[in-house]
């Protein structure tokens, strides 16, 4: 991939962390090729806990980007959508928002006409929304505004349960700290697992999460006293080529099966099986991309078994086969 330039978009009430997540996952590294920058309708903007940020460019800057990003904003500040009886809502049902600007409804469609991929982390959703950028797509936000999402806009597919969705050159993500899951995975189609995998290690952040994993996890931190799975999903990582039973994963958690079950579905969103393959096919990507073992044997060492296997997993999930994403993805 040459030089991909990225805009991030920055309006008033913006979310501090939704703003630093793309400037920390596309910012200038040596085996990557982003180029950020951070625009605006003016030159600086108000970010929700009350500090100022100057601007390095305005709107123009969105047509000359390849990827442009909208993080979320406070609900009570800033850009967003006046409530008003004609979406058919009470005013408080939902969250009061000043208009958002004719000049950004318009710098993002001018966008999308030209091909430019969009994003969104978290309530970054409604702005893409307002532009009528998500009609007719699935598109996802916090969960505690899905609903307000789904009634002021009938024509988008919410999806309440999940990290983020990818829609081709549309992507949205759950609440906060997903829009590192959503970049992340930006990053994995444009350069590969591995490019993708090496910035993850740098930012400290937890292995490659699928989309499809519910947002809202009930337990997310461990009651005190109470066995967190963080050890046994690191261990589990580490011995992927082996089998990896539900029994044996809940005796390395000195758990029964059925309490195991249970605690990783509130800690991850997901169940072991799904984690596993997702992980397996993670790690094969990056064997795939960083060294010459056949396809029988990055089968073996991802834990998929066999070719055969690998193959299946990667026409269902990537739609492509090991061999095409290989080619692809080889430095």
């Amino acid at each position: 991939m040459g030089v991909h330039r990225v805009a991030v978009l920055a309006l008033d009430g913006m979310t501090p962390l939704d703003l630093a997540i793309p400037l920390q996952v596309f910012g200038s590294r040596a085996q990557s090729a982003y180029e950020v920058s951070v625009c605006g309708p003016s030159d600086s903007v108000s970010a929700a806990g009350g500090f100022a940020l100057v601007l390095s460019g305005g709107l123009d800057v969105l047509s000359a980007a390849d990827t442009v990003v909208v993080p979320g904003f406070d609900p009570g500040l800033g850009a967003g959508f006046d409530p008003g009886d004609d979406a058919g809502l009470d005013a408080g049902d939902v969250s009061p928002r000043e208009p958002l600007p004719a000049s950004v409804i318009e710098a993002l469609v001018t966008a999308r006409d030209r091909g430019r991929r969009v994003v969104s982390i978290c309530t970054g959703a409604f702005t893409l929304a307002e532009a009528g950028l998500l009609d007719g797509l699935r598109a996802t936000t916090h969960w505690q505004h899905t609903d307000e999402l789904e009634q002021r806009y009938p024509d988008v597919r919410v999806e309440r349960d999940v990290l983020y969705v990818d829609e081709g050159d549309i992507l949205t993500s759950a609440g906060v700290c997903c829009g590192i899951d959503l970049c992340l995975h930006i990053v994995r189609r444009d350069l590969g697992a591995a490019v993708a995998n090496e910035i993850a290690r740098r930012m400290v952040a937890a292995p490659h999460r699928e989309g499809g994993q519910a947002q809202y996890v009930p337990a997310p931190v461990a009651d005190a006293g109470d066995t967190a799975l963080a050890d046994t999903r690191a261990w589990a990582l580490r011995h992927l080529e082996e089998p990896l039973t539900v029994a044996r994963l809940a005796g390395h958690a000195a758990m029964s099966e059925r309490s195991f079950l249970r605690r990783f579905g509130e800690e991850t969103g997901t169940t072991p099986l799904q984690w596993l393959v997702g992980a397996r096919l993670g790690l094969a990507r990056e064997l795939l991309e960083t060294t010459d073992h056949s396809i029988d044997v990055v089968a073996h060492d991802c834990g998929l078994g066999s070719a055969a296997n690998l193959r299946l997993h990667f026409r269902r999930a990537l739609n492509t086969t090991p061999t095409a994403y290989r080619r692809a993805f080889t430095r």
